[in-house]
Formats: C-alpha cells, sequence, structure tokens
C-alpha cells in the first residue's frame, strides 16, 4: 500500500486572533475522527493557523482504505426458516440487504441459539475518491461569531478567498461558497506573493520564503526570542504575559519583534494605568527595569520584517502618546474630584434593577462588613478600617480612569484613596475587595481586604438569589459562581473560626429589613447552600480530594470550610490505610444499625452484658475530648479519638444481638448506638466513604 501527503488549505480575511487557539484544536480533532469514520490510516496530522488561513497537513495517508472481511449476524433459525425448511422473506431480505444471497447463508449457535451469518467482503475506496468530503470538517468547525457575506446563505467566520486541496501533487476537488480548490497559495499580504505548491510537502517551507510562519508554535517562539535578545542588550526586565502572548502570535504570519520609547512625562501617571494602555489598547509588553520600576519603553511585534523598523517603532511612539496622553488627562481630572463628591454620583448608577443602586449596594456592604467583623472577633482597629475601606470601596467607579480602563477599579481606588490621606489599610482593602478578580488571581492579604470583599460578594450572592437571579448552564450575568468561589478560598485562607451558614444568616437578616421584594427566606437559604455546597465540592476536588470523602464531610452543610478540607483531606488519606480498616468497619456498621432507631435516652439497667457496659463508658469517656477536638479544628486528634470506640464497637456485635425480641432491651441498644452515630456524624457521615484498601 502506497502513502502520500494532504494539505487542505483554506483563506480568509484576517480573523480574530482570540478564536484561532480553539479553531486549531478542532480542526485536528474533527480531522482525526473523520478520517477513523472512514477507515483511513495515516502517520500523523497537525494543523497550522494563522490571522488569513486554516490548514491542516495529514502525512502518510493510505491510498484507500483497507478491504474488510467481516461476519454479519443476522435472524435466528427459527425465524430465518418456515415451517416447511423453505427461507422466509427475513432471511432472503437479510442476505440481499448484505449484497448476498440464500445460499452464502450458514448458521452459528450463540448462548444456545442457531443464528443466520453471511461472510461480507467490503472493498476499499481510493483515499482520492474521499479526500473532497473534508469540505464538510471546515464547515463544521463553529466559532463565537460568524458572519455572511455577498449574497451568500453560509455563516462561516470570514469570507473565504481560496482554497487548496492537495494529495501529493495532485489537486482535489473541492468547492464552498464559489471558491474552487487548486494548487495555489498565498504569501504574506504585504511581503509576499502567490505560491504554487507541487506537493502537500512543500507548505511550510514555500510559505516561510514569503514571509508566512503557518506553525503557530514557531511565531510564538520567534516573538519570545526576540523579547529575550531585547531584554539582554538594554539589560531590562520584560515580563511575557501569557495571554498577551498568545494573543499577539494570531495576530501575526510573520514576527518581527521591536522596542520603542515614550516621554518620562508620562510616569507620573500610575504605572497600572500606564501598563494597561500599552497592553489592552496597543498589545505592547511594558519595560521594567532591575529594581522593578517601569520604564519609558515598549516592545512590539511587527507583522512583516525588518525594514524600516526604525519607521515603524516611530508610527507606535506616535500612536502610543496619543493613549497615554489620555491616560494622564484622566489621572489629572480624576484628582479634581474628592471621595465623597464621587460618592454622591453612585445614587444614579444602577446595580439591579430590584436591588437598587450602587450607592443602595454599598450601604449594605457596609453593614455587612460590620456583621462579619463581629462575627470573627476582630480588633476595633481593623473594625473601623473595614467599614471605612466598604464606605469607599466604589467611589473610584465614576472616575474618568475607571471609565476608560474598567480593569482598573480597586486598583485606582486604592492609588487614589492614598493621595486622598486615606488610611494605607482602607485604600489597600478597596484593592483587595475585588480579589479574587479570577481563578489564578491573588487572594487579599489584609484582614479588612478579606471582610470587605467576602462581605460584597456575599452582597451579590444573596441578593440576587434573593430575586431569582439563579446562574443557568453558560448564563452567569453577575458572576455569581467566580464570586462565591471567591468567598470560600477567602474563608479557607484567612482560618475563619466560623460556620459559612451563618455569613447567610447575617446577610439575608439584613435583606429582610429592606424594601426589596424576594422570594421565601427558606427557599432562599436552601438556594444558597446547594449553590455554594457545588462550588465548595469543585474546590475540594481541584485540591485532590475525593469526591467520597468531600461528600461525607458536607452531608449535613458545609459548616467550617477550612476545617471540612482537613477532614476531607484526611479521610482521603484514611480510605487507604490499611490499618484503618478495622475502625471504619466499625463506624460504619454503627452508623448504619443506628437508623433503625432513635436516641430515646439509655437505661444502664437493661445492659444484659459487659460489653454493653464497656461500650457506653467509652462513649461517655470519650465524648468530651472528642468535641474538644473539633472545637479547636483538630482533625487528626478527632478521628484519633474516635477510633477508640472500635474495639468496644466489635466486642459489642459479637456478642450483643441487638434487634433481641424484649422490645425495651432493643431500645435501649439502638438508641446507644444512636447516640455514638450522632457523635460520628460531627465528624462527617462515614457511610459515604468507599473504602477500598490498597496492599
Amino acid at each position: 500500500m502506497t502513502v502520500t501527503n494532504v494539505l487542505f488549505e483554506i483563506g480568509l480575511e484576517e480573523m480574530p486572533a482570540r478564536f484561532l487557539n480553539d479553531a486549531k484544536e478542532q480542526l485536528e480533532s474533527k480531522t482525526d475522527a473523520w478520517l477513523k469514520e472512514l477507515r483511513l490510516p495515516y502517520k500523523d496530522l497537525k494543523a497550522y493557523v494563522t490571522p488569513r488561513r486554516l490548514a491542516i497537513v495529514i502525512t502518510e495517508i493510505a491510498d484507500k482504505q483497507p478491504d474488510i472481511e467481516e461476519e454479519v449476524k443476522g435472524p435466528a433459525k427459527k425465524i430465518a426458516l418456515d415451517k416447511e425448511g423453505n427461507w422466509s422473506k427475513a432471511a432472503i431480505g437479510f442476505s440481499k440487504g448484505q449484497g448476498k444471497s440464500v445460499d452464502d447463508i450458514y448458521f452459528k449457535e450463540i448462548k444456545g441459539i442457531e443464528y443466520v451469518h453471511v461472510n461480507k467482503f467490503i472493498k476499499g475506496q481510493p483515499t482520492s475518491e474521499l479526500l473532497p468530503a473534508f469540505k464538510d470538517v471546515f464547515l463544521s468547525l463553529t466559532f463565537p461569531k460568524n458572519m455572511r457575506w455577498s449574497n451568500l446563505n453560509l455563516r462561516f467566520i470570514r469570507p473565504i478567498r481560496w482554497i487548496v486541496a492537495l494529495q501529493g501533487s495532485e489537486v482535489l476537488p473541492i468547492e464552498i461558497a464559489g471558491v474552487h480548490s487548486s494548487n495555489t497559495t498565498k504569501g504574506h499580504r504585504f511581503l509576499g506573493q502567490d505560491i504554487v505548491l507541487n506537493d502537500a510537502s512543500e507548505y511550510q517551507e514555500k510559505l516561510k520564503s514569503q514571509f508566512v510562519i503557518v506553525d503557530p508554535k514557531l511565531r510564538e517562539e520567534m516573538i519570545v526570542q526576540g523579547i529575550k535578545n531585547i531584554e539582554q542588550e538594554n539589560y531590562w526586565q520584560i515580563s511575557i504575559d501569557a495571554d498577551l502572548l498568545n494573543e499577539v502570535k494570531h495576530l501575526v504570519e510573520y514576527p518581527t519583534v521591536f522596542h520603542g520609547s515614550f516621554s518620562e512625562e508620562f510616569l507620573v501617571v500610575p504605572e497600572e494605568a500606564l501598563i494597561t494602555s500599552m497592553k489592552e489598547h496597543q498589545r505592547y509588553f511594558p519595560v521594567k527595569s532591575s529594581t522593578d520600576k517601569l520604564l519609558p519603553h515598549f516592545v512590539a511585534v511587527r507583522n512583516g520584517d525588518e525594514n524600516h523598523i526604525d519607521m515603524v517603532a516611530k508610527g507606535n511612539e506616535k500612536v502610543l502618546k496619543a493613549r497615554l496622553s489620555d491616560a494622564r488627562f484622566f489621572y489629572e481630572e480624576d484628582q479634581k474630584q474628592t471621595i465623597d463628591q464621587n460618592i454622591e454620583k453612585l445614587g444614579r448608577m444602577v446595580f439591579q434593577e430590584s436591588l437598587g443602586t450602587i450607592a443602595d449596594k454599598v450601604a449594605r456592604v457596609v453593614r455587612i462588613t460590620k456583621n462579619i467583623s463581629d462575627l470573627i472577633n476582630v480588633d476595633n482597629q481593623t473594625a473601623n478600617n473595614a467599614v471605612r475601606a466598604a464606605e469607599i470601596s466604589k467611589f473610584d467607579l465614576v472616575t474618568h480612569m475607571v471609565n476608560e480602563f474598567t480593569e482598573l477599579q480597586g486598583i485606582m481606588g486604592e492609588r487614589y484613596a492614598s493621595l486622598f490621606g486615606e488610611n494605607e489599610r482602607v485604600a489597600t482593602a478597596i484593592n483587595e475587595h475585588y480579589m479574587p478578580r479570577h481563578s489564578k488571581d491573588n487572594l487579599p492579604s489584609t484582614r479588612e481586604g478579606a471582610i470587605v470583599s467576602v462581605a460584597d460578594k456575599l452582597d451579590t450572592i444573596v441578593g440576587c438569589l434573593s430575586v431569582g437571579i439563579i446562574p443557568s448552564g453558560s448564563q452567569d450575568p453577575y458572576a455569581l459562581r467566580r464570586q462565591a468561589l471567591g468567598i470560600l478560598q477567602i474563608v479557607n485562607d484567612q482560618r475563619w473560626n466560623i460556620n459559612l451558614e451563618s455569613l447567610f444568616e447575617i446577610t439575608q437578616d439584613i435583606y429582610e429589613s429592606l424594601d426589596v421584594n424576594t422570594i421565601s427566606r427558606a427557599e432562599i437559604k436552601a438556594n444558597l447552600n446547594e449553590f455554594f455546597k457545588a462550588r465548595a465540592i469543585f474546590l475540594m476536588k481541584e485540591l485532590k480530594v475525593d469526591h467520597d470523602a468531600v461528600d461525607a464531610v458536607l452531608t449535613g452543610g458545609i459548616g467550617n470550610y477550612a476545617f471540612a478540607i482537613d477532614k476531607a483531606l484526611l479521610l482521603t488519606e484514611k480510605r487507604l490505610d490499611e490499618s484503618f480498616k478495622n475502625v471504619q468497619e466499625a463506624l460504619v456498621r454503627t452508623i448504619n444499625l443506628s437508623e433503625k432507631g432513635t436516641d430515646k435516652g439509655v437505661n444502664e439497667g437493661l445492659f444484659e452484658n459487659l460489653q454493653e457496659e464497656k461500650l457506653y463508658k467509652k462513649y461517655q469517656e470519650i465524648s468530651g475530648p472528642f468535641e474538644a477536638a473539633l472545637e479547636k479544628h483538630k482533625h487528626k486528634e478527632a478521628i484519633e479519638i474516635l477510633s477508640e470506640l472500635a474495639k468496644p464497637i466489635h466486642d459489642f456485635f459479637d456478642n450483643t444481638m441487638v434487634m433481641t425480641e424484649n422490645e425495651q432491651v432493643k431500645a435501649n441498644r439502638l438508641s446507644l448506638l444512636n447516640k455514638i452515630a450522632t457523635l460520628i456524624f460531627k465528624f462527617a457521615d462515614l457511610t459515604k466513604i468507599q473504602w477500598k484498601q490498597q496492599k
């Protein structure tokens, strides 16, 4: 069997950079699935993407499908033959359907029943006849946004301008939206020319000769190396932001890295604003000194070669100057307004139709902040700082700078608060109350920041759930899921000694005192518990906690979240500990049998053997220390104390018939087991644990 290389390329108008990673992954996975469905063996495949093209190269694909000989099963013998032994319509129809006749039928027994069978031969089709259908793979690609062009009904990411389809040196006939395939592709829009491909294997090299690097990984490596060269030549520090790098590599077909400068007078503007302007608006990499000080330089990537690179740098400097001039103007204008003047404007900004304005939200957050401060018992200074931070937490939302650069909310609040003379910890808390902004973001470093962050997020979540705004599928306009994750992460990081449910209670109390039309308190509470439990499960699984251990510690609610994590991690460890097997069997057996009764009190006068007495005595002996260990969140000590019950429990079951005919004795024994089970449940529902010991 001979093999060839195959190339498919579709040329388009420039596509958005943010869509290209997913397009590449889709093209590879869908091509692989398509080839497997067609039974076409190949050695390798690789997708290539640039702003103007989507392409895939299939290496060493077979020239035809393999022939297939297969045994096909038909109806049972009793159906295939009539009473006279003649072939039935079912048998005749089956054989015809397989391209055979009844003469080809034989019987084969399967599980005591004979069935009709035929041997079927399927000749493999030539690959060249199958490949033109690859157009369906291109058209199956999905994008967040599509468009129509001309008078066509086709919706696609961008208008199609050319198609290349080659099997070796042969052009495969493909047509999409009136564009027919050929062996001609296009080089760089400004530097390159049309390229005739004599074979699919020439693709990368011939495109490179016309200033197109089709492999995004190679473009990324060129950019990184270019940045490192500039960094070394100038003794600069250039942080390569992964998201920015990923975007820039998909903005160009032939990357050339260069650097430019801007006036030092712009350095009076907070560096966060300068960096945001460079990265978000211009896609530049900021430059810092060895002491991490922002320098008046930038690094950018050109879509082209090094010719006239000085002119390119000057052009970019001119554009950046206009951007930075705007930033400086915003910064200067913002300082002409006081914090109080900005806060007054919040009353005209709607937070949510049913929940009022941003000013209304701030008022609620202040009250929640006071209640959390009391709940976690912070000192007066910390409490006062937190309340002040809550009061002015949103004042920067009406500043020019945040209006222009929304991602700077909180960051500019901290900077302006310091300029206006606020306490340093208050200013820091304004910024930190937005943390974590995303999954990889830092958590608040100060107690004040943590308190206000949790208060702000609680207000949003409880408020939205109270008026019936519940995330569903991909719809989560107020980012409630992310904010719930943030609360759990902060509570764990700060090791707050409180039950999470108490935070819900203090927030619900505030909402009930307001003129807000909400659903019932019980329904809100149930929704909150379910919503946060789902987020807690997600975070614990990220910590490599086994799912059954998560279920075990969250059965009765989240409670103290940090302690719940500790217990779940311990149970994950213990479930694989062979030496713990004896303990778990005793505790689980107790829980299971206790469900048959209730705790009606234990009457020692009804004990009939020594084992009952010893078990009750051990229960009384360990109850106090166990409760104390839980109170101090000593999870390892608590489980060790529970383990002391294992031997007396086993002895009890070995010598005692719990379900005796004497109803009083039976009820007394079940009551004892119920008391022990109640104790165990305070640690976790151990029946949820799948105790799979490893030897």
